[in-house]
């Protein structure tokens, strides 16, 4: 997996993570953030993370900002995966983005303040870069479209 190993940053983000979790479980923090949920494709273990969504007139999307971590590889092998926010579970499927169709969607993720804060160790871009610099850096982030999906109330 691409995200950091040990260190201080992965156990603040581990927090944090769970953190996150628990408020999106209960409706609470930002509007554009869901728990993710993907079957592990070696584990066959139900993993959650939180993600920003991003929707905009082209679509929905989700970015993967640290590169191609655990749910990505899950989203790859089964091409769907739940997203919750308080007592509503929508069932999604997910179609990878190639650079060039992803690059408008990461230069919108760090147009964000919250999500570029978030992020700004592991993305060297600002919303002024180049399209070609998108380019390369959505090479190495994976951007998923959701392509269908079902909401369903707990």
């Amino acid at each position: 997996m691409a995200q950091a190993t040990g260190g201080p940053e992965t156990r603040l983000r581990r927090s944090a993570n769970a953190m996150i979790g628990e408020l999106l479980k209960y409706g609470a923090g930002p509007a554009e953030m869901r728990l993710l949920t993907t079957r592990g494709n070696k584990s066959g273990f139900l993993r959650s993370t939180p993600v920003s969504l991003i929707e905009n007139s082209q679509g929905r999307f989700l970015v993967a900002p640290y590169g191609a971590v655990g749910w990505v590889h899950n989203i790859r092998h089964d091409g769907f995966a739940t997203l919750r926010r308080g007592g509503w579970i929508e069932l999604v499927s997910a179609a990878e983005l190639t650079p060039e169709r992803a690059a408008p969607v990461l230069r919108e993720y760090v147009d964000h303040p919250m999500r570029a804060l978030a992020v700004r160790s592991h993305l060297a871009l600002s919303p002024q870069a180049s399209e070609a610099e998108f380019i390369e850096a959505a090479a190495r982030r994976p951007v998923f479209e959701i392509v269908r999906s079902t909401m369903i109330r707990l």
